[in-house]
């Protein structure tokens, strides 16, 4: 019998991604607006990540955090945008076994990466903001290296794991992916085996990764708003609370997707609802990250106008 199991379990060479409607008007709507939205995203972050590195009054660690977020957004969207786009497009929605597994990594390695930076830059405010005196002390250039290299690196190990562990499952005739990228929970529908081990890893690192740095990224903000509702000045408070709450904003909408999607033990939402949220954390916060956090800040604001006026 176990020949016989063998011999039914073929190899999947590539598998089909349904993506989002059969309909191509609605198709080509989709199409132009994912179109617009990257082309904005990757603008964005370029023009952060420039304008940090252009202007010497933004190398305080707080922008050089900043670069290192805008630099991940510009990866992790075109780890999933550009395949999406040109599926929308095309008449077979294909992707090879190799550059299925390939996008499953980068995606979890980079969405780990920003759950650990966006913890780190909260921590960083947090530094800033309660602990003003000791700011310079604690957050030198040297802390700062460490805690951005330690990010990135926790980041690529995190994705091994469960990416080695999905390519070992086996996948049988039946290639269709109802998703418009290779996530963990389609993937896990799909196979022949048995996944609970997978399922129990994949759901015991998304708890610890994404339970650990949102906590940590909310009791600094709550320690901050804390804070701020200690300064004596109106306007002072204002400013503060009006950086802090945009910030606060992006991290819940990041985690509160990120959280309702992985940490579950079983993955059983409806496709549709699935692709929806996906689209949240996959396009709309890459795209609303630049613009909350360089935007609303006045000194990013004054580099840009002084760039803009030098050329």
């Amino acid at each position: 019998s176990s020949f016989q199991e063998m011999t039914n379990v073929t190899t999947v060479l590539e598998f089909r991604l349904l993506g989002f409607s059969s309909n191509p008007h609605c198709q080509i709507l989709l199409f132009t607006v994912f179109l617009v939205i990257y082309i904005l995203t990757i603008l964005g972050n370029i023009i952060i990540i420039s304008v940090v590195t252009l202007e010497p009054q933004l190398h305080s660690p707080m922008y050089r955090f900043l670069k290192n977020l805008s630099f991940l957004e510009v990866c992790y969207t075109t780890t999933i945008v550009p395949k999406m786009l040109a599926n929308l497009l095309a008449k077979r929605k294909s992707i090879s076994f190799s550059g299925c597994m390939a996008q499953l990594y980068y995606f979890i390695s980079l969405g780990a990466t920003e759950c650990y930076l966006l913890a780190v830059m909260a921590y960083d405010r947090y530094l800033a903001v309660c602990e003003p005196l000791h700011y310079d002390m604690a957050m030198t250039a040297e802390s700062y290296t460490r805690l951005a290299v330690g990010s990135w690196v926790t980041g690529v190990f995190t994705g091994l794991l469960p990416c080695l562990m999905v390519s070992r499952l086996h996948f049988c005739s039946y290639n269709l992916i109802d998703h418009f990228f290779c996530d963990i929970s389609p993937l896990l529908k799909l196979s022949c085996s048995d996944t609970t081990a997978t399922e129990t890893v994949v759901f015991i690192l998304s708890l610890l990764v994404l339970s650990s740095c949102f906590l940590l990224t909310l009791v600094s903000y709550l320690l901050i708003i804390l804070s701020i509702l200690k300064i004596p000045s109106a306007s002072g408070k204002r400013i503060t609370f009006s950086t802090c709450s945009s910030h606060l904003m992006v991290v819940t909408i990041y985690y509160g997707t990120m959280i309702s999607m992985y940490v579950r033990p079983t993955y059983n939402l409806s496709s549709e609802l699935n692709k929806a949220v996906s689209v949240l954390y996959t396009v709309v916060t890459p795209l609303l990250n630049p613009v909350i956090y360089s935007l609303r800040n006045k000194a990013f604001k004054k580099a840009l106008e002084k760039i803009v006026i030098r050329h």
